[in-house]
């Protein structure tokens, strides 16, 4: 069985998070999540990002693109049950 919450929260507390979370900052002006990851970091990742899938198609044979590409279109066309 799941467990539950140990804090207690009335319907208000609730009904402000549910605005905060609307909003997409606190009552006071503020933000709700500074983002808290590295900058290098980010950048690296976003960087590997875009090289991606040009990458590995450069490093895929033909045959294998094309087999790839077969596989996707039976599955995007399947019929559903």
């Amino acid at each position: 069985m799941a467990k539950r919450s140990s804090t207690k929260r009335d319907f208000m507390q609730i009904a402000r998070e549910v605005v905060e979370k609307a909003i997409g900052e606190h009552m006071d002006g503020s933000p709700l999540d500074a983002d808290t990851r590295d900058p290098y970091f980010v950048a690296i990742g976003r960087a590997g990002g875009q090289k991606g899938g040009k990458a590995r198609a450069r490093t895929l044979s033909p045959q294998r693109r094309s087999a790839i590409a077969k596989k996707a279109a039976k599955t995007r066309w399947r019929k559903k049950r």
